[in-house]
């Protein structure tokens, strides 16, 4: 959907731990993202009396965490002025007083001459812009110092964006300590602890097999009437300096636990439970298997939203809104 002429449409960049989420999309008496940052909204626009909705980039699932998320909102004007500076304009200083410790100075001092009227600074820049960045202030001064979850960036989108539609990929990673990494309690938050060692080089052998535009059926949890075709862009896998395996994954979307399901597949292929071939034998057969399990939704994180330069941002909205036009309920997610 175009953005009204009257509306300002904003982009939102977004961090937050999932572990306490129940994922992003909104859920009656569950804690999730979107529930929570539509009522931050909600109490910072009560003025002008709007609840502004949030469209994002990738609806993540219940416990994945985010570094990169980006969401967009649209502001009437009346919502636009609730975000004016309130201490803008001029402010009035009186004269310095003198200090007694002036008639202490031994060199003689020639009088400055008399101020014409009280000093008026020039006034701050209070455009769209500054505005935009002052939501990000106020949303997160709502959510306080201790909390999971944090607006980095809020900024004038440009025109044609669309956090959704405009997207052209989505970046994760995925953390795994397996018996020839060390444990770090620290990030147990974040880090799958695996019970056996894993062979690398083998799994990012075999990741490369993936890559390209497939039917992930295999590997995607079945939505009725939702498709399950994507590009998987990227696929690799490493271990850090610190000992840790990480898998590397970029594609246009992500189909419901692709991820997770590709990441478990490699997993049990390093492991030696499941014959390198068999990665892309599933995928070809298109058919949810029991030869691997889906890995758990803690070790995942979402790195980053890629889009195109902004002069083409609205043709790949509409080119991306009319290839899902007969899929309404494939979102990108995990």
């Amino acid at each position: 959907m175009e953005t009204s002429p009257e509306l300002t449409r904003l982009r939102l960049d977004l961090a937050y731990d999932g572990t306490a989420f129940a994922g992003w999309s909104k859920q009656p008496g569950l804690r999730t993202v979107q529930g929570e940052l539509e009522e931050a909204l909600a109490t910072v626009f009560r003025r002008a009396g709007e609840r502004p909705q949030l469209t994002v980039a990738g609806r993540t699932d219940a416990g994945v965490h985010a570094l990169g998320q980006v969401a967009h909102l649209d502001l009437s004007p009346a919502a636009m002025a609730t975000l004016a500076d309130p201490h803008r304009g001029a402010r009035r200083h009186p004269p310095r007083r003198p200090r007694a410790a002036d008639s202490l100075t031994t060199t003689p001092v020639a009088a400055a001459p008399a101020a014409a009227g009280p000093v008026t600074p020039a006034p701050t820049a209070d455009g769209p812009a500054e505005r935009a960045a002052r939501l990000a202030r106020r949303l997160n001064g709502i959510a306080g110092l201790s909390t999971d979850l944090y607006v980095s960036r809020a900024s004038l989108a440009p025109a044609g964006f669309d956090a959704r539609f405009s997207a052209i990929w989505r970046r994760y990673e995925y953390r795994v300590a397996d018996t020839a990494a060390p444990r770090n309690p620290l990030l147990r938050g974040h880090t799958v602890w695996y019970p056996a060692e894993l062979d690398v080089a083998l799994m990012d052998a075999t990741a490369s097999a993936l890559v390209g535009l497939h039917d992930f059926a295999a590997y995607c949890k079945p939505r009725l009437g939702a498709t399950t075709i994507r590009t998987l862009q990227d696929f690799r896998w490493r271990r850090d300096p610190d000992g840790v395996i990480v898998a590397a994954l970029q594609a246009d979307a992500f189909c419901h636990s692709m991820v997770r399901a590709l990441v478990g597949a490699l997993v049990a292929i390093g492991e030696g439970r499941l014959a390198p071939s068999r990665a892309e034998g599933i995928l070809l057969e298109g058919a949810r298997t029991s030869e691997f399990k889906v890995m758990p939704a803690k070790g995942l994180t979402l790195l980053e939203i890629g889009y195109p330069d902004d002069g083409d941002l609205a043709a790949r909205a509409l080119q991306t809104r009319a290839r899902r036009d007969d899929d309404p309920d494939a979102p990108p997610t995990v």
